[in-house]
């Protein structure tokens, strides 16, 4: 092999390994491209109870804490992650971010989203509001707002439990923060909230029966009184002190 021969050979097997280098690359490119335009969907998840079961009693019993977020709250987390299916845009939404603005979600799905979006933004709500060593009354800037409102808090407490009492069929009662800054008692049906109108929730109960007829069967008078003993304000005050 003369010296030009030589160098020929050489060049032809360096444009031969850079041709399959090039491709290499373009081929791990392409399949990097095509991971992440099939990411996983993102999925929404149960929200672990920061107490046992049983914490809660004698005012609420492990029976009925376990159905309420085993059963009912999964089944809210379920059905909105089949709902969101076809709309991955949506996926990485909160379900307080659906249920706040529900002209986004698509119509096809949107009563879907509406029911259980809202089923678990409640319970999330309705569970981290509560605490083996709640009860008592609230504290600071809270305390306040509600002896300006109600007149004092044994007023507000019979206004709440009534308004909780008196709701007609499955729902929740709320203490909220309206667009005026001022608190107000509420009732909503099914598994609707403040958060679609524009206003703060501060404090939630729920009225749905599955929340209590184990303990107190239809004396939802009973649940309500009970409740009272596991309210969480100083988790109520930094709800109400955190921006809108």
């Amino acid at each position: 092999m003369n010296r030009r021969t030589f160098i020929q050979s050489v060049a032809t097997t360096a444009a031969v390994a850079s041709a399959w280098t090039k491709a290499g690359l373009l081929q791990q490119s392409n399949a990097a491209v095509s991971h992440s335009a099939h990411k996983e969907p993102v999925m929404h998840t149960l929200t672990p109870l920061p107490y046992a079961y049983d914490a809660l009693e004698p005012y609420i019993d492990a029976r009925t804490m376990e159905i309420h977020h085993t059963k009912h709250h999964q089944t809210y987390v379920d059905k909105l992650n089949a709902a969101l299916e076809k709309y991955p845009e949506l996926q990485s939404l909160s379900s307080v971010e659906l249920v706040s603005d529900l002209t986004r979600v698509p119509e096809d799905v949107r009563t879907a989203v509406r029911n259980n979006a809202g089923g678990d933004a409640n319970h999330v709500m309705f569970f981290t509001m509560l605490t083996p060593k709640g009860g008592g009354r609230p504290v600071g800037k809270l305390a306040g707002a509600i002896d300006a409102a109600f007149g004092d808090f044994a007023a507000f407490q019979q206004k709440f439990a009534a308004a909780a009492a008196s709701h007609f069929a499955s729902g929740w009662a709320w203490l909220s923060v309206g667009p005026d800054g001022k608190l107000l008692i509420e009732t909503t049906p099914g598994h609707d909230s403040p958060w679609m109108g524009g206003r703060k929730p501060i404090l939630v109960l729920d009225v749905w029966e599955h929340a209590y007829y184990l303990k107190h069967q239809n004396r939802r008078a009973d649940s309500i009184a009970a409740w009272w003993n596991v309210v969480d304000w100083d988790h109520a005050e930094r709800k109400f002190n955190a921006p809108s």
